[in-house]
């Protein structure tokens, strides 16, 4: 699973893959990269990085925001542009995974917690200048439109978890800003400095740098 940043940033990959491979054309998109014509790309967005909201929220199970689509593809046709999002950020996920596992990213050594969570934070780092417009998607963010969203998700927790992620992509993260992201997220108080450890040794590891990136170009 990736983590916020990354997740904006391959949004911005299809939307500009869309745009190359002729958004109007439906017959130049591939069977399965199927958008909605009318989507919104700032609700689009809104709803990429919905899913991991209950991170700051225990009564949202996991398998409330993360088993929504099937199947999960680039279809879009349909769907409201804040559900798109979902449904990307959900595809994003699995896709990864596919790609991490290709290239033996965990290897003999297990899938650890701690380098999972800290490769999502070493990827939000090294993608982070792949996107130039921050602030516009932080000003939303910040007042962000609630969504009826079917679950027991309430407006204070929508807009507290949007209001954290606006802080968080603020800046390019850092040891500092990842730690602060990882401390306000109900699930991390007891592990925020072994993940934040983890980061530096894994940020010092070239190979699984060029993994990483790898991820960047491969996922859509």
């Amino acid at each position: 699973m990736a983590s916020q940043i990354s997740h904006i940033v391959y949004a911005k990959k299809y939307f500009d893959r869309l745009e190359s491979e002729g958004l109007n054309d439906l017959n130049n998109v591939k069977k399965l990269f199927v958008p909605n014509e009318k989507i919104n790309r700032d609700e689009f967005i809104l709803g990429c990085v919905f899913p991991d909201i209950r991170r700051v929220d225990k009564t949202i199970k996991r398998r409330d925001t993360h088993l929504k689509f099937a199947p999960l593809d680039l279809n879009f046709s349909g769907l409201t542009s804040f559900d798109a999002g979902w449904k990307f950020h959900l595809y994003c996920d699995m896709r990864r995974e596919e790609i991490l596992n290709r290239y033996n990213f965990y290897s003999s050594d297990e899938k650890s917690y701690m380098k999972g969570w800290a490769a999502k934070l070493l990827e939000d780092e090294l993608i982070y200048d792949e996107y130039n417009n921050w602030e516009k998607i932080g000003n939303y963010f910040n007042n962000p439109p609630y969504e009826n969203i079917k679950l027991n998700v309430t407006q204070e927790t929508f807009r507290l978890w949007y209001a954290i992620v606006a802080k968080y992509i603020e800046k390019k993260p850092n040891d500092k800003i990842m730690s602060i992201f990882l401390i306000k997220q109900l699930a991390f108080p007891d592990e925020v400095e072994k993940i934040a450890s983890a980061v530096k040794e894994l940020r010092k590891n070239e190979k699984v740098v060029e993994i990483l990136k790898k991820v960047k170009n491969e996922i859509i």
